[in-house]
């Protein structure tokens, strides 16, 4: 996996609203805490647009995320906040400039889209954390705004927490992958879907119904996702809905018995997701589980210097490799055609 490089002050983050549209009252305390930081802070034209529930329509939302994604002097691009919409534009987007000169991609619940197409297609991390609609509206900082500050100057997230009942213990040392369970379900069978095997899941969500929950995990799990894991990790599962006749199970209780056949550590409680205590994780990195029977902790490794083999190489000399071919076609057809004999 590629690290983007870590900011510093007077570099420049973009604000995009690829789903729900936002006012400029709800983002000014965030830019306004983005400055203090130091940073340059650039929007694109359609972020404060409205066209039904989203910030513009597919072809604006499209340019505006395209054009960060495209500029040079953009380090960092986050969600203005989630909300449908971004499934809708990703097979639009050129990503080629980006995985040439990669930087931090901020966001979690439907960003999740960006941030599993990312790390599937381009091998780059980013980062599930808060975004600018969930900073505090008095213009402080609360754990998730801090912990998204300190990740992209490259601190390295480690938690540690007491285990819980539903818990499997065990040790697991993977590449962090996943995000809001209702979109993963969505990217299944998709371009944009992570190939778990091997990797530290990580879920949460928010708002649904529980049959809902089961439905997800039951999809998850026929289709193979589940049973090469080498660790579950559960975040936040927020405001649950239930249907006048009882489902019978809590959320976390769906998850805990759809992975019941396999041997692989799980861990609920992660602090992420949607809840006030949203911590940065980097996706993409590699972590180790370690559940216990009173603790588990998850710990990120260290970013790995630059690796310029394999795709990396291929990237920076795919214009210079097509270019050559064409020469060759050219020398050929003259050879065998046009030069006289």
């Amino acid at each position: 996996m590629i690290t983007p490089p870590y900011l510093k002050p007077g570099d420049t983050i973009a604000i995009v609203a690829p789903g729900r549209k936002v006012s400029t009252a709800e983002m000014d305390p965030a830019i306004k805490i983005l400055a203090g930081w130091g940073l340059k802070v650039i929007t694109g034209p359609h972020l404060f647009g409205s066209f039904n529930q989203y910030s513009g329509t597919d072809e604006e939302r499209t340019a505006d995320l395209q054009m960060m994604l495209d500029r040079d002097e953009v380090s960092a691009i986050i969600c203005a906040r989630g909300g449908y919409g971004t499934v809708r534009i990703i097979d639009n987007l050129d990503f080629e400039k980006f995985a040439r000169k990669p930087k931090w991609i901020i966001g979690y619940s439907d960003a999740t889209v960006l941030l599993s197409h990312v790390q599937s297609n381009f091998g780059i991390e980013t980062l599930h954390a808060t975004m600018l609609i969930n900073f505090p509206a008095d213009g402080s900082e609360n754990e998730a705004v801090r912990s998204l500050h300190d990740v992209l100057w490259g601190a390295i997230p480690e938690f540690t927490m007491p285990s819980v009942s539903l818990n499997r213990t065990g040790k697991a040392e993977g590449e962090l992958a996943g995000g809001n369970l209702s979109i993963l379900y969505a990217l299944n069978g998709t371009s944009s879907e992570v190939n778990y095997d091997g990797k530290i899941l990580f879920i949460e969500d928010l708002d649904e119904y529980l049959y809902h929950v089961d439905r997800m995990m039951m999809t998850l799990k026929r289709a193979g996702k589940l049973a090469n894991l080498a660790g579950l990790v559960i975040g936040g599962t927020t405001k649950m809905n239930d249907n006048s006749i009882p489902f019978g199970k809590q959320a976390e209780e769906i998850i805990s018995e759809a992975v019941a056949g396999y041997n692989f550590p799980v861990c609920f409680g992660l602090p992420a997701g949607h809840i006030d205590k949203n911590m940065a994780l980097i996706m993409g990195r590699n972590v180790t589980l370690n559940v216990q029977a009173d603790i588990v902790s998850l710990s990120f490794s260290k970013a790995k210097k630059p690796d310029f083999t394999g795709r990396s190489i291929f990237r920076m000399l795919k214009p210079a490799l097509l270019f050559l071919v064409f020469f060759l076609l050219i020398y050929l057809l003259y050879s065998l055609i046009l030069k006289p004999h």
